[in-house]
């Protein structure tokens, strides 16, 4: 029996949304897997959105063509998930409104939302730019960009970071997904010598700029290893821009971890650059994580 299109559920599930494109079915696959291994219902999103058709150039109605459209959508959906994952509930929910909205008010009652890089339209259609302004860094859970092509399991889990309260956020997300994963955990702290535009006089001892961030690195380390201590994890400093070094790293990933780090209120402003240039070149599974509010 299939569950019902839509309905509230009292523990938190993982979210995806779904175009039909194959980018989608990469992001449905791997939420699937994700579900899997959290013990998490599945809830697939599809949204009608019918602002397109809602002018007067259309003079036929399209609304029974949307909504067949997009339950077949659903239902190719979750017969491939029973197909990988047969243990997991499924929840396939049509709804109607505008997609990153849609996802958005989602995100309330979600563990995390995946969605595709790209597709038709919808959730997966929208360009990373987009996905970047209106859901990473902008709601309250992890949110995980998936690209579609073939992918080879490399028992490594990625995080980035740089000691503030994102980065934490993202390790702490980034660990328990090595945990369920039982692969390795890898976590990368990209630093760069401070250049002083008005004073290029001052110089740096890098031997001793180096040591006191692997110092750094080492502690951090210790008191991870601490809440983790079943966890292979290794932690390193690199003197290099941090977007290529988590790229570089990412080409062997099966997942790229990192924190949203902006400011703003609005956008872009709210992811911070890093975040949104690892979103745009990184060929693995990226994570965006915010950490909790502060109540």
């Amino acid at each position: 029996m299939s569950e019902p299109l839509s309905g509230a559920l009292s523990e938190p599930v993982v979210v995806v949304g779904t175009d039909g494109s194959r980018a989608a079915a990469a992001a449905v696959e791997w939420a699937a897997g994700d579900a899997a291994r959290r013990g998490l219902t599945l809830r697939i999103v599809h949204a009608v959105d019918r602002l397109p058709y809602e002018i007067a150039r259309y003079p036929i109605s399209v609304e029974d063509q949307l909504e067949r459209a997009g339950r077949r959508i659903l239902e190719d959906a979750v017969q491939a998930v029973r197909e990988i994952h047969p243990v997991v509930r499924v929840v396939p929910d049509l709804v109607e409104g505008d997609p990153s909205r849609t996802l958005r008010r989602e995100a309330a009652g979600a563990a995390e939302i995946v969605v595709g890089n790209r597709g038709h339209g919808g959730f997966a259609g929208m360009l990373l730019g987009s996905v970047s302004m209106h859901l990473a860094g902008q709601v309250d859970v992890p949110v995980v960009v998936v690209r579609q092509g073939l992918r080879v399991p490399h028992g490594l889990v990625v995080a980035g970071v740089d000691g503030s309260a994102e980065a934490e956020a993202a390790l702490t997300y980034a660990s328990e997904e090595a945990r369920l994963r039982g692969c390795r955990l890898l976590v990368l702290y990209a630093w760069q010598l401070p250049v002083h535009t008005f004073a290029p006089e001052i110089t740096y001892d890098v031997d001793e700029v180096r040591r006191a961030q692997e110092d750094y690195v080492a502690e951090m380390l210790a008191a991870h290893r601490e809440r983790y201590p079943e966890l292979d994890a290794e932690m390193r400093a690199v003197c290099a821009h941090p977007v290529p070094v988590l790229v570089e790293a990412g080409e062997k990933a099966d997942l790229l971890v990192v924190g949203s780090r902006g400011h703003g209120a609005v956008g872009s402003a709210v992811l911070g650059s890093v975040s949104r240039a690892v979103l745009h070149h990184a060929h693995c599974p990226v994570a965006v994580v915010r950490p909790p509010r502060r109540s």
